[in-house]
């Protein structure tokens, strides 16, 4: 089996999986939050996975706030940054390739009040930093915030964000990056970005679902929406997944130590999309022009619906998606494809192949040969 979904969720980690059954046979299960030894010694270990993550991200350990994912945290960044802002501050800048939580989000205060501008999409994928500065520069004095995303969960193509950043400290315009799909995927540095705030899911990663965290430059901006006992310092009440924190943190430390595969993988998703152009000069590689994620490829072939190579590559064993998974049953062309400017003869039709950082050769390999044989066997064949 090749499983070639990682964008939509990561497997455990081998590593992960190695510590939860040592975990699962040795213990200890205990509240971090009791004051008896146990608990001391869970909150301890939770610490130092604090700790562990921070180093890997380039943040400091305060900054890292614990919760159940990204859909989580960027509802409470929204909420603390739009439910405190100042009356003249009305505007969020953002993109229309964003993931769902955040359009949501968006749609969210702009039935309270809130001005939502989108800054162009390239036909690369990449938000238009011009139109984006002329945004910002033309409504600087009104922004609450600017939330567009470090890379985009279909096509894996990297926005400009170290620009948008830079940008958003010189007019003073708080930014916010959904880098659910840019951490753990290439190097990031919290510190260096620029960010306000940051948000990670640990089955991005290969840790457990229900982990992940908020990482803010200045925690004391968070607002809570969870209260519950005062956990987290107050920031994100109940008792902690203790458990699937130490997950991320063994995941950010496998990640650390497999980091240097990235440039070896991107080689090999180029020979893989060069070798089935080849097969079919017609193919489509969303956002090929654009920097993109080592690990991701979204391809189309026109006219031969994505769906249907999807049914067989899973035939053989490989399973791949259609776009993102908040998307994947829809017969249409995404949001995201749309922005681009893509034609449903090619947005109907691609497939997202995701694959993960210590990914071989030997797996494009064979997704290749499948693809291509799914074409060939679909392209005779009038989808619509």
């Amino acid at each position: 089996m090749i499983y070639a979904d990682y964008n939509g969720s990561a497997p455990l980690h081998p590593s992960v999986k190695d510590y939860l059954c040592d975990r699962k046979q040795n213990g200890p299960y205990a509240n971090p939050n009791a004051i008896h030894s146990i608990g001391k010694k869970m909150l301890f270990g939770m610490e130092k996975c604090r700790r562990m993550c921070a180093k890997v991200l380039g943040a400091k350990s305060n900054q890292i706030i614990f919760n159940s994912g990204s859909s989580e945290g960027i509802s409470q960044v929204f909420h603390s940054v739009m439910s405190e802002r100042q009356d003249n501050k009305n505007i969020i800048i953002t993109s229309r390739i964003e993931h769902s939580a955040v359009v949501k989000a968006c749609a969210y205060y702009a039935e309270r009040g809130a001005e939502v501008l989108h800054a162009k999409t390239t036909t690369s994928g990449v938000v238009d930093i011009e139109d984006f500065t002329k945004l910002l520069k033309d409504n600087a004095d009104k922004t609450a915030m600017v939330c567009i995303m470090a890379a985009n969960n279909e096509s894996g193509v990297i926005q400009p964000w170290k620009e948008i950043s830079k940008l958003c400290q010189e007019n003073g315009v708080t930014y916010f990056s959904d880098t659910t799909q840019y951490i753990g995927k290439t190097e990031f540095n919290f510190e260096e970005s620029g960010m306000d705030y940051a948000v990670v899911s640990g089955h991005k990663v290969g840790a457990l679902v229900g982990s992940g965290f908020i990482i803010a430059k200045d925690p004391a901006t968070l607002k809570p929406i969870v209260f519950g006992g005062g956990q987290e310092k107050g920031l994100r009440g109940g008792t902690q997944n203790y458990i699937g924190i130490e997950t991320l943190a063994v995941a950010f430390d496998a990640f650390e130590k497999s980091k240097d595969q990235l440039s070896e993988l991107a080689s090999y998703r180029v020979e893989f999309e060069q070798e089935v152009k080849k097969a079919f000069p017609n193919a489509v590689i969303i956002g090929e022009e654009a920097d993109r994620l080592a690990t991701t490829t979204m391809i189309a072939l026109p006219g031969v619906h994505g769906q249907a190579v999807q049914i067989e590559l899973e035939s053989q064993n490989i399973f791949v998606t259609t776009s993102s998974a908040c998307s994947d049953n829809e017969p249409e062309t995404s949001k995201v494809l749309k922005a681009m400017g893509i034609k449903d003869d090619v947005g109907r039709g691609v497939v997202r192949i995701s694959l993960c950082c210590g990914a071989c050769n030997e797996d494009y390999k064979k997704i290749a040969d499948a693809l291509k044989s799914a074409y060939a066997k679909l392209s005779g064949i009038s989808n619509y």
